[in-house]
């Protein structure tokens, strides 16, 4: 299985590119963030002509994630469950899980959490409890899962282009690094890392200062997987080509193969 991951930035915006995008690299599975329109607002119907079926879980203007899919999705759950059953529920669409054969696919646009300090920041971290808490109840189970998507983190100063200049910002504050760190050592696999062990390279860049022009990128997308996954990683890879398009996303995809 074949699974990509792609904060497109706005569905409306990039829809020509991820569809031409889709096209020629024909993924079984995209993972999509920030696609920014309510369900009722996704263009399924575009997807469903090039042999995909959507599942969205949306939000008007902001946030939003769905999956888009050539094999059948056997289920969706579109809430990260809450640390506390009293807790109150959570008014963004940041995460929807899906089964494809046999396989959980977890999808998810973690908060950015700035300014730090502040709500922004206490949420991000609170997010990321409720994800370690639902990723070590997955690893009670039988089925083999990921979790993918944008993660704004970036897990060491290897994977952005200025450590100092970021130092303080939310993806790369030791708190943020360290709640990430936590979700892997419940024994997760995070594989473009695994298969790239030496190499420096990023996955968003934003729109300002040139930074696409002078590389100045971060690394702030991820596929964790569990175990049984781990064991059947055949390759992960950083597909820069959409970046560099009219209209690009700011991120850029990254593509994933799971063996049988």
């Amino acid at each position: 299985m074949r699974v990509a991951s792609w904060n497109v930035n706005s569905i409306k915006a990039r829809l020509p590119n991820v569809l031409d995008w889709l096209g020629k690299v024909q993924p079984d599975v995209l993972l999509m963030q920030e696609i920014k329109c309510q369900d009722g607002d996704f263009p399924a119907l575009e997807f469903e002509s090039l042999g995909y079926k959507a599942v969205a879980h949306g939000q008007k203007s902001y946030n939003g994630v769905a999956v888009v899919s050539r094999l059948p999705i056997q289920a969706a759950r579109p809430v990260l469950p809450k640390l506390q059953d009293s807790d109150p529920d959570d008014p963004q669409a940041r995460y929807l899980e899906v089964e494809i054969n046999g396989v959980i696919l977890g999808n998810l646009y973690l908060p950015n959490g700035n300014p730090r300090p502040g709500d922004k920041y206490t949420y991000k971290l609170e997010w990321m409890q409720r994800l370690h808490k639902h990723a070590a109840k997955l690893l009670q189970g039988d089925m083999p899962f990921l979790l993918a998507g944008d993660y704004n983190i970036c897990p060491t100063d290897r994977d952005l282009y200025d450590p100092a200049g970021w130092a303080e910002d939310a993806l790369c504050y030791p708190d943020s690094r360290k709640a990430y760190r936590a979700i892997l050592n419940l024994g997760l696999t995070e594989s473009w890392r695994a298969l790239h062990p030496n190499i420096q390279d990023y996955t968003f860049w934003d729109y300002q200062a040139g930074a696409w022009f002078k590389n100045h990128g971060l690394r702030i997308d991820h596929f964790l997987l569990s175990p049984a996954l781990a064991d059947r990683l055949q390759s992960c890879e950083i597909d820069r080509a959409p970046r560099g398009l009219e209209k690009a996303s700011d991120h850029t995809p990254i593509v994933c193969m799971i063996g049988d």
